[in-house]
């Protein structure tokens, strides 16, 4: 008999493995002369004994089924039992299992005389038990329990070995960190659903996380790895049971709902998991800022798989690159979007070297006297079909693509030439020229030799140029920037943090960074006056915050007289914004220096 059972269980694999295991229990049941027989598995986790297989089936089986899987803290004694079973038990009537005896009448209508309990042990360790019950009373040989062991050990050999696979097959199509799906089993489902006619239509979510690098450079990978696991929670707990979820890699995540969707239900569970993220509390991030979705409805027959992924990808990209927008559908405007970025990603190099590139100059104000202080260097492409580009639809591409600090570069020349040519043409010209620096700049080792070589090759004052970084550049490498700072400031040139309050900038940065002014982000600007007090809470905290470290504000996005009254009253004196002017190009930008104040 072990013979034939060894035989059987031979080439037992995981899908194979429950169909044997019926084989092998109705063969002892035969060969024994039993009533019934069992398997149970120990599930570690859970810390609960798991009913694998049995002979014969129960007719009725109740749902849920009380056998089926029973927790060993609090079960009844044989139940509890064979947690560590370490050999053959005998359990007869009157040995104190009515309660287990009623358990199993209860939920099989067998009654049992006589038991008998077989642990399977893997290196001393209990992984589950084979039962065998007699409605009558029987003994059992030596000779039988040494059979029985036997049979044990090999049933305990198949459930390692289908353990394995099982913890295989899982890895292959599943994402180590979260335990979502991976993109090949998403790749696999998709496929699945595009290929049935009768699935209907298929949306697909491509959510993004949109602060994931700054959290890893800022707070360690450690908390990165926290965040990505607690995003995956909150999509198992909001949407697991109507989707179909999948983890890419990094900030990727891919929904794809069940059942037939449309543009309408994406879009209301795009807003349902979005919701539920935001109310994951997360801190030092803004939690409107965290994320964004593409949508993708695909139709079966008519597009394949990695095309709906790519389409509800390049929805995702427009929804960040849209500011306030969160959620973005694919569309033929979300296809002419990605066409565009494309085309960027082609021939932002060759702009970059033919001077395709120019420069449009945006006023700042000081707010009290009308003045002209500086003026801020914009970059736009001038491409030769697509016209006029703003910063938006190219400056993306070219952090992506490494381009930054040549580009970057590029401006910072452009910009201290067109000055030069401003104090030539106004004589006395009291004026700084503002301008942005990638974080690809900041941290190379030649940057400030290369800020005093521009200066000098066209007889600029280092007061005159005032650089902006953003607070991703100085926390993404702290002690480098620093120095770096440290080297601008020995040269005379002034730096600005851009786009302050939404990052990670803290007093102590401010007090360790030789930096001279801070820019309030345009978006606690553009709606002062509105019923929203957040916003000018957070400037106040800013302005207050300036004037203790002994630097110049300057607010960013006024559109409003409203906005300068308030700005004013909180002793911010000087801004720039469409109230003011628009970015123009230099030679506007020289007209309206000649007139040396801007009424508005």
């Amino acid at each position: 008999m072990v013979t034939d059972v060894a035989t059987e269980l031979m080439g037992v694999d995981a899908t194979t493995a429950h169909a044997t295991y019926v084989s092998v229990l109705r063969d002892l049941v035969n060969s024994f002369e039993l009533d019934i027989a069992f398997l149970r598995h120990t599930d570690f986790e859970a810390s609960t004994t798991v009913l694998t297989a049995e002979w014969p089936p129960r007719p009725d089986v109740a749902d849920p089924d009380p056998l089926s899987v029973v927790a060993f803290a609090g079960a009844e004694p044989v139940f509890a039992s064979t947690e560590n079973l370490d050999d053959i038990r005998v359990i007869q009537a009157g040995d104190g299992i009515e309660e287990y005896r009623t358990l199993v009448e209860s939920a099989s209508g067998f009654v049992a005389e006589t038991m008998a309990a077989v642990p399977l042990i893997d290196d001393g360790t209990t992984v589950g038990v084979l039962g065998f019950g007699n409605l009558s009373g029987r003994e059992w040989t030596e000779d039988e329990f040494n059979a029985l062991r036997a049979i044990a050990a090999l049933m305990t050999q198949v459930h390692a070995r289908v353990a394995a696979e099982n913890r295989f097959r899982h890895a292959a199509s599943h994402d180590e960190l979260t335990g979502l799906f991976n993109r090949r089993a998403l790749l696999q489902h998709l496929h699945a659903r595009l290929d049935d006619p009768s699935s209907g239509p298929v949306a697909v979510l491509s959510l993004d996380l949109d602060q994931l690098k700054t959290m890893n450079d800022f707070l360690g990978h450690l908390a990165g790895d926290e965040y990505i696991v607690a995003i995956a929670d909150v999509l198992r707990a909001e949407i697991e049971s109507d989707a179909f979820i999948a983890r890419l890699g990094g900030d990727e995540f891919v929904l794809v709902l069940r059942g037939p969707a449309n543009a309408y239900t994406a879009d209301l569970a795009a807003h349902a998991v979005l919701q539920a993220i935001w109310r994951l509390q997360m801190p030092g991030i803004d939690r409107h800022r965290r994320s964004r979705i593409g949508i993708a409805v695909a139709h079966p027959g008519q597009i394949s798989a990695e095309a709906a992924l790519r389409r509800a990808d390049q929805a995702a990209l427009i929804a960040k690159a849209n500011g306030g927008r969160n959620i973005a559908q694919f569309t033929q405007a979300v296809q002419h979007q990605s066409e565009l970025r494309s085309d960027v990603e082609v021939h932002l190099r060759s702009a970059i070297e033919s001077d395709a590139l120019v420069l449009h100059f945006q006023p700042e104000l000081d707010l009290t006297t009308g003045r002209i202080t500086a003026f801020e260097a914009l970059v736009r492409w001038q491409h030769p079909i697509r016209g006029l580009l703003p910063p938006s639809a190219f400056i993306p591409v070219a952090e992506a693509t490494n381009l930054a600090g040549e580009m970057g570069a590029w401006v910072l020349d452009r910009a201290c030439r067109t000055l030069a040519e401003w104090q030539a043409a106004i004589p006395g010209l009291d004026l700084s020229m503002r301008v942005n620096v990638s974080p690809a700049q900041l941290v190379a080792p030649d940057f400030v030799r290369n800020v005093g070589a521009v200066l000098t090759r066209y007889r600029i004052a280092a007061a005159s140029l005032c650089l902006e970084i953003t607070e991703v550049a100085v926390v993404k490498d702290l002690e480098r920037t620093r120095r770096t700072l440290l080297g601008l400031r020995r040269a005379g040139v002034h730096v600005a943090i851009d786009d302050f309050g939404t990052g990670y900038s803290s007093l102590s940065h401010l007090k360790e960074l030789p930096v001279d002014a801070l820019k309030i982000d345009r978006a606690f600007v553009t709606n002062l006056g509105t019923a929203d007090h957040d916003d000018l809470a957070i400037i106040e905290s800013i302005v207050g915050l300036a004037t203790s470290f002994g630097l110049d504000v300057i607010a960013e996005g006024v559109e409003t007289r409203e906005a300068v009254d308030i700005l004013l009253a909180r002793g911010c004196t000087r801004a720039q914004g469409y109230l003011i002017s628009r970015p123009v190009p230099a030679e506007d930008a020289l007209e309206l220096l000649r007139d040396v104040t801007i009424d508005i």
